[in-house]
């Protein structure tokens, strides 16, 4: 199922957010969207999501309009992750992981099916442990695990997460990306907003660069994720490991370290 958009634009306060970007998107892979703070990363995601009403362009999954599309099959096809996501209730993490399969039984009894799917994502994102706690009871980062496991729990063709790394600590931040990349070979494919350059170099198939709200480069990572592509998006020199490609790094040449 294969994600298209075109010329999608968004403006805020009579200034352009997004400025006519266009984009094909194919099925299975994970695709990662890098950017300097401000350049749109988080506001395209919205506009693929089709969560900015007012947006101008056309985006079609799997060659319809999404537009077309009935809210709940929408609901079952893509999956959001937003990047602060708040929980009002304190429900139990069981129950706010069933949330998610709402779409598929609409919100009745749960199904021997549902209660398996559910118990298998609340164990990817390791918080089966928290199963009884209350969600208000817990740290932000075991909140952020429990709202992933809640998009996970609705199987969705497409998964979009804005920034699923804030508020996890290192080890969790690499269970997250294992996450991802497991999901992504399972079949569904996943749009990520990410800030770390090694993270994307780690499991991106694909890249979108943006700045100033338009699309810098897209394409295959080892083809977008030069250092001469990465000063543009950032305005920073990069410099590649020896290896080159395996991992790159801000380089700041007049830095005293002993300062």
């Amino acid at each position: 199922m294969d994600f298209d958009f075109s010329d999608i634009q968004l403006q805020r306060g009579g200034r352009t957010i997004v400025d006519g970007v266009s984009g094909h998107l194919a099925g299975g892979q994970i695709v990662v969207i890098l950017g300097a703070n401000g350049a749109g990363k988080t506001s395209l995601l919205h506009c693929l999501a089709g969560l900015q009403r007012d947006a101008g362009g056309v985006v079609h999954l799997d060659g319809r309009r999404l537009d077309d599309i009935t809210l709940q099959e929408r609901a079952r096809l893509v999956g959001f992750l937003p990047q602060r996501g708040e929980v009002h209730w304190n429900l139990s993490v069981h129950a706010l992981v069933a949330l998610g399969r709402m779409a598929h039984n609409g919100g009745g009894e749960l199904s021997q099916e549902d209660e398996h799917i559910i118990a298998s994502v609340m164990e990817q994102v390791d918080i089966a442990h928290l199963s009884e706690r209350q969600v208000l009871t817990l740290s932000g980062g075991e909140q952020a695990r429990a709202l992933f496991a809640r998009v996970l729990a609705g199987v969705p063709r497409w998964l979009l997460a804005d920034e699923p790394l804030a508020s996890l600590d290192p080890a969790h931040q690499r269970a997250m990306l294992d996450i991802l990349a497991h999901t992504a070979k399972a079949g569904t494919g996943v749009i990520t907003v990410l800030h770390d350059v090694n993270h994307a170099m780690r499991i991106a198939n694909h890249v979108i660069l943006m700045r100033a709200g338009c699309i810098l480069a897209q394409g295959p990572r080892d083809v977008v994720l030069t250092a001469e592509l990465l000063e543009q998006t950032y305005g920073i020199e990069f410099e590649m490991t020896p290896d080159g490609r395996a991992f790159l790094l801000p380089y700041q040449q007049h830095v005293d370290m002993r300062q």
